[in-house]
This record gives C-alpha cells, sequence and structure tokens, in this order.
C-alpha cells in the first residue's frame, strides 16, 4: 500500500486544495498568513483582504450560552444523502463530522478519520483509518460499520445526490471496526475531496433503520451538538451533545439558526443584538459594517459560481433521461449563446455587488492548478453577435424567457440587471420570484425555463462540473447530456496527473461553453458578519459557517 498523500492521484488532489492558498494572488488580495490563515476575528479588514476568524481562546471564553445566527435561506433536508443546499452545511458542520475536513487553506485534514487513507499502486482500494471510543448522539458507536451502512446509503438511495460525488465505488469493506476499505472500479482522483463534504458525513445507523427516508426528521450524527427542533421557515435549533468525543472543546449550549432572508434584517438583527452572526452580508451592506465597532466581517474568495441553468431536457424530474423540450431555448444552443452574448457580466458585478465580487466564466476557479487559458475563455458581451444568433435560429424578437429566481433582495437585483442588460440582445426577461426551498423543488421537478443559482464550490473541480453536467447526475437539473463531454470528465476523474486533468478540463469547459445548457456569470467573496462578543467562528474558503467551538468573550 502506498499513502494516499504521496500517490499520483493525491499529488493531483494536494495541487486542487493548495490552490486556495494561491488564490489571493491571483485575485489581488492579502495572502492568508503563515499563523492562522487569515487574521482575528477581532479585526476589521479592507474590501480585498481575507478574514477566516481565528479559533477561540479557552481562557478567554465563557462556558454556555446561545449563539443565534441570522440565516438568508431556509436549509434544505438535513439529510447528508439527500441535501443540497449550502445553508443545511453550516448545521450539519454543528452536529454532522465528516470523516474528512478541510481547514482554513483548503488542506484536507483528518476527523473522524485518524489519517489521510492509503491506496493501493493500482488505485482501486483506499484504506480509512478511523477514531476509536467515538459515539453518535444516539449512544450508538462510530464503527466501519456505521461508515458502510452511510456511504452504501448514499450510493444506493434513489434520491440521492452523493452517488455521482463517490464515483465508481464498487464495494465497502470493514476487515475491523476502526478500518473501512473502499473497493473502486478504477482509480478516483475526486474521492477524498467528496469525502471532505456531504459524503463523508457519517449517519447513526439506528437512527437509519429506525427512520428511513424520514432521517431528516431528526438526524442523528457525531458532532459537538444535536439536533433539538426544527420549525419550517422559521428556525433550526441544536444542543450540546455529551456524547461527543471532543466535548471540553465546546464551550455553547446551544446554536440557534434564524432564517432571515432579506440582507438587511439581518444586519439590523446583528446590530441589535438579536442574533450575533449574520450569514451572506449583502454587498450593500459590508461597507457600513465594516465601519461599526460592535462587529467584525469574516470574508475569504468562494470556491464556486453563480450562473444560470438553462432547461434542455429536465422533463420528468432530475435524474430521469432527458426528453426534448418544445422550446427554442431548450432546442437550439444558438438561442442560448446569444443569452450568453446579451450578458456584460464585469458591469452587472460592478452594478449588483459594488464589484466585491468577481467575474466568472467556467466552473473552475482561475486559481485551481486545473485552471488553463482554454478554461477561462469568456464569450464577449456582443448584443450585436446575440441578435445575429437569434436570427440564424429563427427567433422572432424580442423573445421572451421567463427566469426562475430567489426572492431576496440581492438575487432580485441581479435578475432586474440582468432584465435590463439582456434587451439590447434581443429577450425579453420576465422573472418569477420564489423562496429559497421552492426554488430548490421547483429546479429538481424541472418545472422552469431558466433558473438563476449557483454552487458553494468544492476543493477538486470535479465535485464543481460532473454533478451539474454529467449525464444523469444527481444535480443535473438541466437534464443536459453530452456523451463527448461525459467521456471528458470521466478520464479526468481517472487521470493523477495535473496537467492531464488541466487539459481535460479545458476541453469540457469548451464544449459546456458551446452548449450553454448552464451560464457562468460571478464568484461571491464569501462575507459572514460576527459580533465581537463572539470568539472563534471561522469561515473558511468552502463558505461554510463554523460555530461550533465559538464562545462569548469573559
Amino acid at each position: 500500500m502506498t499513502n494516499l498523500s504521496v500517490s499520483e492521484t493525491s499529488r493531483a488532489l494536494r495541487a486542487a486544495v493548495a490552490a486556495v492558498a494561491v488564490a489571493c494572488a491571483v485575485v489581488a488580495c492579502s495572502p492568508v498568513s503563515d499563523s492562522g490563515g487569515g487574521t482575528q476575528s477581532g479585526d476589521n479588514q479592507s474590501a480585498g483582504q481575507d478574514s477566516f476568524g481565528a479559533p477561540a481562546d479557552p481562557a478567554a471564553v465563557k462556558q454556555g450560552g446561545k449563539l443565534v445566527i441570522a440565516l438568508s435561506a431556509e436549509p434544505d433536508a438535513l439529510d447528508p444523502t439527500l441535501s443540497r443546499s449550502l445553508y443545511s452545511r453550516y448545521v450539519f458542520q454543528a452536529m454532522c463530522q465528516k470523516l474528512y475536513d478541510i481547514d482554513e487553506r483548503a488542506q484536507v485534514v483528518p476527523q473522524l478519520a485518524t489519517a489521510l487513507p492509503t491506496t493501493s499502486g493500482d488505485g482501486r482500494t483506499v484504506t480509512i483509518p478511523l477514531r476509536q471510543g467515538v459515539r453518535f448522539a444516539d449512544g450508538t458507536p462510530f464503527d466501519s460499520a456505521a461508515v458502510k451502512a452511510t456511504l452504501q446509503r448514499h450510493l444506493t438511495n434513489a434520491r440521492s445526490a452523493r452517488k455521482s460525488e463517490l464515483g465508481p465505488i464498487d464495494g465497502v469493506d470493514t476487515p475491523d471496526a476502526q478500518t473501512v476499505v473502499l473497493r473502486l472500479k478504477q482509480p478516483f482522483a475526486p474521492l477524498l475531496g467528496a469525502l471532505a463534504d456531504r459524503a463523508g458525513m457519517i449517519m447513526s445507523s439506528r437512527a437509519l433503520q429506525s427512520l428511513g427516508d424520514d432521517f431528516a426528521s431528526a438526524p442523528v450524527c457525531v458532532g459537538p451538538f444535536k439536533f433539538a427542533k426544527r420549525v419550517p421557515q422559521n428556525s433550526i435549533d441544536v444542543v450540546r451533545d455529551p456524547n461527543y468525543y471532543e466535548a471540553d472543546k465546546v464551550h455553547l449550549d446551544a446554536i440557534s439558526w434564524r432564517i432571515l432572508s432579506d440582507a438587511s434584517i439581518r444586519a439590523a438583527n446583528l446590530r441589535s443584538g438579536d442574533a450575533q452572526v449574520a450569514d451572506t452580508v449583502s454587498t450593500q451592506d459590508v461597507a457600513s459594517l465594516r465601519q461599526d465597532s460592535s462587529v467584525s466581517v469574516l470574508q475569504s474568495q468562494s470556491l464556486g459560481y453563480q450562473g444560470l441553468t438553462i432547461n434542455v431536457g429536465n422533463v420528468d424530474g432530475v435524474r430521469t433521461p432527458p426528453k426534448p423540450i418544445n422550446r427554442p431555448l431548450a432546442q437550439d444552443a444558438k438561442v442560448r449563446q446569444a443569452f450568453e452574448h446579451a450578458i456584460d457580466r464585469k458591469a452587472l458585478v460592478d452594478a449588483v455587488f459594488n464589484g466585491v465580487h468577481t467575474v466568472a466564466c467556467s466552473p473552475i476557479s482561475p486559481a485551481s492548478p486545473f485552471s488553463s487559458a482554454e478554461a477561462q475563455t469568456c464569450p464577449a458581451h456582443d448584443p450585436g453577435k446575440a441578435k445575429q444568433l437569434l436570427a440564424e435560429a429563427g427567433v422572432q424578437t424580442p423573445y421572451t424567457v421567463t427566469m426562475l429566481a430567489s426572492n431576496t433582495p440581492d438575487s432580485l437585483r441581479l435578475a432586474q440587471a440582468l432584465q435590463a442588460m439582456v434587451k439590447d440582445g434581443g429577450f425579453d426577461l420576465k422573472i418569477n420570484p420564489v423562496e429559497y426551498s421552492s426554488l430548490l423543488d421547483e429546479q429538481d421537478r424541472g418545472n422552469f425555463e431558466l433558473l438563476q443559482l449557483g454552487w458553494s464550490g468544492r476543493i477538486d473541480p470535479d465535485a464543481n462540473i460532473t454533478n451539474f453536467v454529467g449525464t444523469g447526475a444527481s444535480q443535473n437539473v438541466a437534464g443536459y447530456s453530452n456523451p463527448q463531454l461525459d467521456t471528458l470528465l470521466a478520464q479526468a476523474r481517472q487521470a493523477g496527473d495535473v496537467e492531464e486533468r488541466k487539459k481535460l478540463y479545458g476541453q469540457a469547459v469548451t464544449l459546456l461553453q458551446q452548449d450553454d445548457a448552464l451560464i457562468y456569470l460571478y464568484r461571491q467573496r464569501n462575507l459572514t458578519a460576527v459580533a465581537k462578543q463572539i470568539q472563534g467562528l471561522q469561515v473558511f474558503p468552502d463558505g461554510v459557517i463554523r460555530a461550533a467551538f465559538a464562545g462569548y468573550t469573559r
């Protein structure tokens, strides 16, 4: 056996996770400090400087208290197999630990595992050592059997959002209680990155057996906190878990996420003391919050993107075979290309987000070692070209398109800016705003023509691409299918060499831009406001609020 950290496959992954360390050089922000990855959470930052927050000083924080986090949208199902929302990841971080996690430099580190995996020479057998003496919130032991049960559920559940992420796992063996062996059909470069996210969250076998597909109603995992209650459209509460293996590191008694979709209301709750954390600070509010002496703003460049998804074949719901849709936008790539040419990304970012975010034309960050000139090619803003393509497609202008969007103020500002912008390209954009969780349901069912939504991003580019555009993938809500693209993505998943993967992803982006089922718009900066009375809250480049080890200053 060869340790994965020095194998060819892992060297590619190590290069991927190291991308965040060089991201600042690419986007002209201040570098992460060697001592802690960002600055102290109590320091206000300039507009471009990364600040991830710092761990709490145990001697300087009180024991007890409830932390209230004002959350911008309601999480979807609190079930690691089914969940697809960034907001559920905030809650999971406090109560559902993973085999692996990432640190502030986006490096993979063990969590429920005790070390990085080892892999066989042919890349098809991966061995993971597990922590001993760990218990789930229901008191049952965490062991290899629980890991196997969770992974098998991810792979076999009809509604699983994890199956594509786990790739070619052919079987899971448990030679002893502290060891899990994954057997793969072929090498799979993105595996470690997947196990550092929801695919690596291990669920109580007892809870799975008793609740089945209703696991989300009373989720049970290993974590500093355990589920207490959920009031739909209102709040989610967790309380300290005495079974947690490092309970002495937990300072708070409880955490409550309050759903407040309006960014200005979240900021007001922070200022009034009704909340101590405000998620997804609006770029309209960030300057004033930086001037508030009682507040810190944590920020970092996102690993993901915001974009537009066009329904080209999702008739019967996500994961079903694509079917023809009798709309020019769905039938003809020229119409979709025309819509992209009608968009001025730079003007959009400047006008709607005060230039805080950055333009994106690809699912691959320019900071990634898997990026290339081909992967960063950006179709030009050219309204004349847009009208020409519509004419070639035989479409009468103005061509009406209806876009589904979240009803949050920032999302509506973006939608309205797009609406005004694409007129010059021959489009009449109608906006259909809905609540975030309803948007997720509608996209899964295929009840949309055009959809505005994003992805918080992962350390391996495969997790930002394949699950959304691969044929039959669990988050391919566009109903898009291109066998040539599928082949490129499969080759990239098996390749252990960075240069080879870089070349393949460049070719994949070229195909994506030709078909334009997904149009990439911009990359967000993760912006989280925290009351200075709180220590230990951190937000890393994955965008997840890490609140489990926070506490109130003495």
